[in-house]
């Protein structure tokens, strides 16, 4: 018996031994790629020296005699810190997902291959500017310079992921730059999807009354600049101080609650404390880890520039230099049409329009799967966009026989000047130098929000279509491909894009809000992406005479929902402090208890509270109850609270308290009914899940940040390591937006936020500040991978200076790029 005993402890140390050994084997060959950046490099791609100095929030601070050089080293500072998430932006915009991940994305790769980004952006780079060209040229001469470097060193492929999917990486070409700022319009733009849920809407509410309910129009005029103050405030008042999208985490189809939304606003200096502009910008995308923006700083010829890139465009995107900043929220500008064409029934090859059939335009496409055969398409383009399956966005359930449906967007174009707007912002010294370098954008839609010394602007930049009147859906709902009224003719004149250019109140914004009214077709969009959360800013801004970068903070922090201080004393009305007091453990007594935590709460989305997490499954639950019978399989579609809706159906407008009545049943239900089976549905979910301590719930439980690895998130034992889960504030409808899943068993986690914020004052530019979610590096085993993650929860910031000796004086390491001799 010892002896078994002795030889079991043997096998069990040997197998620990081995372990080990395996743990620090993986750990010696991880490590190798985490970027060394005290060094000096000698290569052929630069002219002069050039120093990247890292900060102590590893911010690279790039310094060098010209600007082509200055480009390289953002290349190069890109390649080490995310090389596998560049590659991975690259794979997806290119549809080859498939050749390392398999079959679970040839979905993704199938209908990214329709929109044939790759080739549009070889088009695409012949069409910018002489400069931008060059910038694009030596961005992937540093790219490629840091891939060569790993291969000749042995630096562990750059990327720990590359070791576990060892497939050869190509070297970085200028267009791949151009197809990753396709595949980003890809996930702003939800036209396309829109276009389709109204139509099949429509299919099953004729009465437009109520397609007018589910699917509300923005109320309002609009806005964008605010009123003069003593306007509003007289005298001498004081103030204080269905077919689903492809499912994976790579998919850069996003669902249409999910494609876009931010926060920018700036203040003049009649409007600011210290008498110089300000300007504060948060742009919100899908929640990764890494984090999709990455921060830099350059040393260009007329001055530095610092702000948000995206690893793999050689552009700050959202920042500031020392006389302009620039924010961006999505435009939600109506750049997509779908078109229905009809086939020609004796030639399928063929599809109608407005001067007879006409061949389509057709190119095969050989879509390369790991483990298993290569699959071929065939791509197929109209006169109006490409053709796409009927598989995807649900177009089958909306198609007729016989026809098929193309997509018309102005991301398409195989001219897209995009970058060479974006690079010319940069260069840019004042609002009105602003506002031209921007007439070369194209895609995807932004308001551009302003700021210099003296001058606040907010301008629409993007390709707007241009409508005939006599369009038959209006751009709304899928149309005629072979009616020439329904085609576009071209683009609207950038002057005719909505621009709000000091205005008399001081201050300009938009929280991806309604900004104008005109009558189609200068419309610029009937679907926006907020009618909330601008009648908190709204307040928030006309609450004091003069802001500064605290107050502008704090706005940004702000998580106080309007909707929730709107809708409960509709929804509530009739059940607050009604009826006499029930038996403990009841569901009665839990819904007094519940409603009483309500009866106090002043709509703040505070993580640490439970109110918050009561108010959002009772929403859920309520518009669950309201649509289900009348859109049956459909309602699935609609997965977020419309506050609109809730609030038409609440105060009858047009008749749209029919909504609650269940039109199976012989009963005819009240809303005040309806609002009280909701609230018990909620109570329900929340027991199973939470517990029924009302009292202890927290809203952060629910409500966490999923900061997850696209590739390695759902991976055994990995996953601990290289995602980023936090209890996070703000909800669907505050300014400190935490968009939830709407899906799923975790139908609260905050999934799509500000991954970026940054605040600039132009009286002291150098006391601007910036964060973002989760770390500068995309290597798990870095100290700055997820560095940032709890200050940007905390609502903190880091400086954002310009000061070369304050980056030296604090700097991690100094990478310094040699000409080689």
């Amino acid at each position: 018996m010892g002896q078994f005993v002795q030889w079991l402890l043997r096998i069990a140390g040997g197998m620990v031994v081995i372990v080990v050994l395996i743990v620090a084997g993986v750990y010696f060959l991880a490590s190798r790629s985490l970027p060394q950046y005290d060094k000096t490099l000698s290569t052929v791609g630069v002219v002069a020296p050039v120093e990247i100095v890292r900060d102590n929030a590893n911010v690279p601070h790039i310094f060098g005699e010209n600007d082509q050089d200055a480009f390289f080293a953002l290349g190069y500072a890109h390649a080490q810190d995310r090389l596998w998430q560049m590659m991975m932006l690259r794979r997806t915009a290119q549809g080859r997902l498939s050749e390392i991940f398999g079959n679970r994305t040839l979905s993704i790769d199938s209908l990214i291959r329709r929109f044939d980004f790759t080739t549009l952006a070889r088009h695409s780079v012949a069409a910018q500017d002489a400069r931008t060209q060059a910038a694009l040229k030596a961005y992937a001469n540093g790219v490629n310079t840091r891939i060569d470097e790993i291969n000749q060193n042995s630096l562990g492929r750059g990327a720990p992921e590359l070791f576990l999917f060892p497939s050869a990486i190509s070297p970085w070409q200028p267009a791949d730059s151009l197809a990753i700022q396709k595949l980003m319009a890809l996930q702003l733009s939800g036209h396309l999807e829109e276009e389709v849920l109204r139509a099949r809407t429509s299919l099953l509410l004729p009465d437009e009354k109520r397609l007018a309910d589910i699917l509300p129009d923005a109320p309002g005029s609009g806005v964008a600049a605010l009123p003069e103050y003593a306007e509003l405030v007289p005298g001498n008042a004081r103030f204080a101080a269905t077919t689903p999208l492809p499912d994976h985490p790579l998919s850069p189809f996003k669902h249409r609650a999910l494609t876009g939304a931010s926060n920018a606003w700036a203040a003049a200096p009649n409007r600011s404390a210290s008498g110089g502009t300000l300007l504060a910008n948060d742009p919100h995308l899908g929640l990764t880890a890494p984090g999709i923006w990455y921060l830099a700083r350059m040393e260009l010829a007329n001055g530095g520039v610092i702000g948000a890139t995206i690893p793999g465009i050689p552009a700050i995107l959202t920042g500031r230099s020392n006389s302009l900043g620039w924010g961006l929220t999505s435009g939600y500008v109506d750049d997509q049409d779908l078109f229905i064409e009809e086939l020609n029934p004796a030639n399928p090859e063929e599809y109608r329009t407005p001067d007879g059939f006409k061949r389509f335009v057709t190119r095969k496409s050989i879509v390369n799967i790991a483990d298993e055969a290569p699959v071929t398409l065939t791509l197929r383009w109209t006169d109006n966009g490409p053709v796409l399956p009927g598989a995807h966005y649900s177009l089958n359930t909306i198609t007729p026989e016989g026809h098929v449906a193309a997509l018309g967007w102005t991301a398409l174009s195989p001219r897209d000047t995009s970058l060479t707007a974006a690079i010319a912002l940069m260069y840019a010294q004042t609002v009105p130098d602003a506002i031209v370098a921007a007439e070369d954008y194209i895609s995807p839609a932004q308001n551009l929000t302003l700021a210099d010394s003296n001058t606040i602007a907010l301008k629409v930049v993007g390709a707007v279509p241009r409508r005939n009147a006599a369009h038959q859906s209006k751009g709304r709902m899928p149309s005629l491909g072979w009616l020439p009224e329904n085609r576009w003719q071209g683009r609207m004149p950038y002057m005719s894009n909505p621009s709000f250019v000091s205005p008399k109140g001081g201050i300009v914004g938009n929280t991806n809000n309604k900004t104008v009214e005109r009558p189609f077709p200068a419309h610029v969009s009937f679907h926006w992406g907020d009618s909330q959360r601008i009648q908190r800013w709204t307040r928030l801004m006309q609450g004091r005479q003069v802001h500064t970068r605290d107050s502008f903070i704090e706005a940004q922090l702000d998580t106080v929902s309007f909707s929730a201080r709107a809708l409960l004393p509709l929804v509530g009305a009739d059940l607050w402090f009604t009826g006499e007091t029930a038996a403990d453990g009841t569901p009665e007594r839990l819904r007094q208890r519940a409603l009483t935590l309500l009866a106090d709460w002043n709509g703040e989305m505070n993580e640490h509270m439970p109110e918050p997490l009561i108010y959002a499954a009772w929403l859920r639950a309520l518009q669950d109850r309201l649509i289900q019978d009348e859109l049956g399989p459909l309602s699935e579609e609609y997965t977020h609270v419309e506050p609109l809706f809730i609030e038409r159906v609440y105060r009858d407008v047009d008749g749209a308290s029919v909504w609650c009545d269940v039109i199976q049943s012989a009963p005819k239900e009240t809303c005040t009914m309806m609002a009280q089976l909701a609230l018990d549905d909620a109570l329900v979910w929340i027991s199973e899940r939470y517990g029924d301590q009302l009292e202890s719930l927290r809203w952060g439980d629910a409500h966490q940040a999923t900061h997850d690895h696209t590739v390695l998130g759902d991976a055994p034992v990995l996953r601990y390591f290289v995602n980023i889960r936090q209890s996070t504030s703000g909800g669907d409808n505050t300014l400190q937006r935490g968009k939830t899943s709407g899906t799923g068993p975790d139908p609260f986690q905050n999934v799509h936020a500000a991954g970026y914020r940054g605040v600039y004052d132009f009286s002291d530019p150098d006391s601007s500040v910036f964060i973002i979610s989760t770390g500068q590096s995309g290597h798990f085993l870095s100290r700055y991978y997820d560095d940032m993650a709890q200050l940007w929860r905390r609502g903190e910031y880091v400086p954002m200076s310009l000061d070369p000796e304050l980056a030296r004086a604090a700097a991690v390491g100094v990478t310094r790029l040699l000409p080689k001799e």
